[in-house]
């Protein structure tokens, strides 16, 4: 007997439960549109349900990323996602308030299971979430395998992974798919946050997956990708489109499947329920962070690989409080654009909304190098497995060109520092934000400074009519 159903993807909503700017692409270059937005979102589960069994699943990177996330930890979006319907998810910057707080403070008011096969306790290797769980509507059975991101213990803060270790999940995978075949569910979904290079590469080796729903590298897959038996999918984010898949089963296989990358835009209505619980979480903070503390004369965003003006922004701020030879941030994706005109305090937050201590340290030539050629590697692998960054390491003070296609090691061909060559055996001042700027491994005296990331933004612009962003062409691409 034939069933349809279908399948919704939210992946990488970064806490961005209401409407905002984000940055689209056009023979122009870049533009930006307003999007996005529970409301939004809840507008069109409504009306799927309505007609047809209807799975909701997140990759995850939810319960972080804007000031209302991060002032309540995660803990005031709770009622919006169980209200979403959400039935399964898995994480990354989820566990940015430490495992124990997602598993327990977040996780036991969630609606829904938290999934990994790859997290484990340090102390016992047992899993610190459960595997899998099984779905059911109308009578279609599903199995929702979760993946977290690998990269939580390897290069994010230490207190991301607390008590707990990452694998692949590559090796664990083949046992949870025989599994939840013997359990006779009519198809197999893969909830992954290894990122799209990753999951492609995953779904090359691994049989018995139907469809994997891709999270963590913010791809806008317009056109489902076909790997053997399984589709692969990937939905923007920052909640600016969810991925709709239309799908006729019959004897456990797949007839027809349609895909959809659905952008929010404003021409979708909002649910009025929903809004009025995003209004709940947001109206209290809202004059504090429309406060206006500067203004830009041209878009600051993070669209870019190797550059961007967003990123220089904050980098210019650290600069001008510590005069250092040189400045780190790491490659983020995520942080809405800011567009032309006033820069307000919420928008600091989103820019980085950890908003960490401004740190100093001292690192030789050679460290700096090393630590260029990992990120590169990080970001360009030829290996997927390999690839563990967001985009390239965000640099002032340095300029480099380097060949991506080049092996591990090998991809930097010159690199300046203040305009000369860099002497390996020179010890340089740098200042940078988090863990993920210069990690501790490199450099001696590491120290955090009184000033924090977002007061450094606001001492910046306190004297500028107006700031000029600009690309400093630190990565050249040969």
């Amino acid at each position: 007997m034939k069933k349809e159903l279908s399948i919704i993807q939210i992946n990488d909503t970064h806490g961005y439960i209401g409407s905002h700017l984000d940055l689209f692409y056009d023979d122009t270059g870049v533009s930006l549109e307003n999007v996005g937005g529970f409301a939004r979102m809840q507008t069109i589960i409504n009306e799927l349900q309505r007609v047809r069994p209807t799975f909701i699943l997140d990759n995850g990177d939810t319960f972080h990323g804007t000031y209302e996330a991060v002032q309540s930890k995660g803990l005031k979006l709770i009622p919006l996602v169980n209200t979403l319907g959400i039935q399964a998810m898995t994480f990354h910057w989820d566990t940015a308030y430490g495992p124990e707080h997602l598993k327990k403070a977040i996780g036991e008011k969630l609606n829904y299971p938290i999934l990994a096969i790859n997290a484990y306790e340090e102390e016992t290797d047992k899993l610190y979430f459960d595997p899998y769980t099984i779905l059911e509507q109308d009578g279609v059975s599903i199995g929702i395998i979760g993946i977290a991101a690998t990269i939580i213990d390897k290069t994010m803060p230490p207190h991301f992974s607390e008590g707990l270790y990452f694998t692949l999940g590559n090796e664990e995978l083949p046992q949870y798919i025989e599994e939840l075949q013997n359990k006779d569910v009519d198809f197999i979904v893969v909830l992954s946050h290894l990122g799209f290079p990753q999951d492609v590469q995953m779904m090359k080796e691994i049989e018995g997956v139907d469809i994997c729903l891709s999270g963590h590298t913010h791809n806008r897959l317009s056109e489902p990708v076909q790997i053997g038996e399984t589709t692969i999918i990937q939905s923007g984010s920052q909640g600016a489109f969810i991925g709709r898949l239309d799908l006729i089963i019959e004897d456990k296989k797949i007839l027809e499947l349609d895909h959809s990358l659905i952008r929010l835009t404003e021409d979708v209505s909002e649910d009025h329920k929903m809004k009025v619980l995003v209004e709940e979480i947001t109206t209290p903070h809202e004059e504090k962070l429309a406060e206006v503390i500067g203004h830009t004369d041209a878009i600051l965003h993070r669209g870019w690989n190797t550059e961007s003006t967003m990123d220089n922004f904050l980098l210019e701020a650290i600069q001008q409080e510590t005069n250092s030879d040189l400045v780190f941030s790491n490659g983020w994706r995520y942080g809405a654009p800011v567009d032309a005109g006033p820069i307000t305090l919420r928008q600091l937050h989103q820019i980085i909304p950890v908003n960490p201590p401004i740190s100093t340290v001292e690192m030789s030539g050679r460290e700096i190098y090393d630590m260029l050629e990992e990120n590169l590697e990080r970001t360009y692998s030829a290996d997927p497995y390999q690839q563990m960054g967001g985009y390239v390491k965000r640099s002032l003070g340095l300029k480099i060109f380097f060949k991506a296609e080049n092996p591990k090691n090998y991809r930097i061909q010159k690199l300046l520092i203040k305009n000369e060559p860099i002497d390996m055996e020179e010890i340089y001042s740098v200042s940078y934000v988090t863990n993920q700027g210069v990690p501790k491994k490199y450099g001696k005296n590491h120290k955090n400074l009184d000033i924090h990331a977002i007061e450094a933004l606001r001492n910046f612009l306190k004297n500028k009519d107006v700031y000029h962003p600009q690309l400093f062409g630190t990565f050249e691409l040969i």
